[in-house]
């Protein structure tokens, strides 16, 4: 084994490494956003709090004092609402994912139950089948409370049990939720990846400079470009939505309102890619560049983590990142058929698609500096 070649070879990739000052700043920074990322996510997740509606049709003492017993668990946060309410329509509308009915014969049945021993009765458990995390974890909080409560009016006999019931429909299950928002993360990644990458590598190697002496418009250029990311924005939504046609029987809606949301979201991403691929002079850096800004996005915008399961600081960081309202705005037109939010989040990724391709193109010079 040679040595004395290893140490030199080390020694010469170090000092390649070293010289990269922006190799250097993306390597030391990305496990750093990684660390703050997941440890801002979990580190405090003793104080999170979870939303739960309850309608008591009962209104007796027997229910209240049940109700009584779920708001001294620390992690409920407790909404009562009226008998003639729709609890789902509600749930829906304040964007509520765990709710709980309370029957009317709750304190009969309790009463009864100490003289027959057949008497039971049945709590219902509404939830939203998108935000499994969340509503599992509520739903095991409210069948501990159950036990304990059992516990105390019959020695530990299901007096009172609980069934569950989804509030969108049974037609639905989670990968339809999963979908919409790995649309958007791929488009994301794909587009901004794109961008950084050949502006960097057509910049560096003089290509864009070679443009200006060709009868064509810079404008033409990124349109051209442009065409073609929106090409590969189609393609690879169709490809996820087949595979989860034909592997998990996906049941969605495309909506013209998904395809207008695909072709801005492009956009978006495209000029926030042209804008990064600015201020990256190195070609071997933009991949880590564009790690940089796709993580967090990836993390902290619904994709895979329930936003109940942030703290609430990063909760309102979250809802300023343009791939919230791309997934919000997917789901709310492929899965929920919910007009109003999608019109809503529509808007922002308009908006958002306008401001940051504009600010690319601006930016964007055929010549390196």
């Amino acid at each position: 084994m040679n040595f004395r070649f290893i140490i030199a070879d080390v020694k010469v990739s170090f000092k390649s490494w070293i010289r990269s000052k922006g190799t250097v700043f993306w390597t030391l920074l990305f496990p750093v956003l990684l660390i703050m990322i997941f440890g801002s996510i979990f580190s405090g997740t003793d104080d999170i709090s979870y939303d739960l509606v309850i309608q008591d049709l009962d209104q007796s003492e027997f229910s209240e004092s049940f109700i009584k017993q779920l708001n001294q668990t620390s992690m409920l946060r407790i909404n009562e609402i009226g008998s003639s309410i729709n609890i789902e329509k509600y749930m829906k509308k304040e964007g509520n994912f765990s709710g709980l009915v309370i029957p009317s014969d709750f304190g009969n049945s309790i009463q009864q139950a100490s003289v027959n021993e057949n008497v039971s009765c049945e709590l219902t458990f509404h939830y939203d089948p998108s935000q499994q995390t969340t509503t599992s974890i509520v739903q095991t909080i409210i069948s501990s409370t159950l036990q304990e409560y059992n516990l105390a009016i019959s020695g530990g006999r299901h007096v009172i049990t609980m069934q569950k019931e989804e509030t969108i429909g049974d037609d639905f299950e989670f990968i339809d939720y999963f979908i919409p928002g790995m649309i958007g993360f791929t488009i994301m990644t794909s587009c901004i990846y794109g961008s950084i990458e050949r502006n960097t590598k057509y910049r560096k190697d003089g290509i864009l400079r070679k443009m200006q002496t060709m009868p064509v418009s810079q404008m033409d250029w990124i349109i051209s470009k442009m065409l073609f990311m929106l090409f590969l924005s189609f393609l690879s939504t169709s490809v996820i939505i087949l595979v989860g046609f034909f592997v998990w029987n996906l049941s969605i809606n495309f909506t013209i309102f998904a395809i207008i949301i695909i072709i801005a979201t492009s956009f978006l991403f495209s000029g926030m890619g042209m804008i990064i691929g600015r201020f990256v002079k190195e070609e071997e850096t933009a991949d880590m560049a564009g790690g940089a800004i796709t993580f967090p996005m990836m993390f902290l915008s619904g994709t895979f983590f329930a936003f109940d399961q942030m703290p609430s600081y990063l909760q309102l960081i979250a809802q300023t990142l343009p791939l919230y309202y791309v997934n919000e705005g997917l789901r709310n037109t492929m899965i929920y058929a919910d007009m109003d939010k999608t019109l809503y989040f529509t808007g922002f990724v308009l908006a958002f698609a306008f401001i940051f391709f504009l600010i690319g193109v601006l930016v964007t010079k055929w010549k390196e500096d």
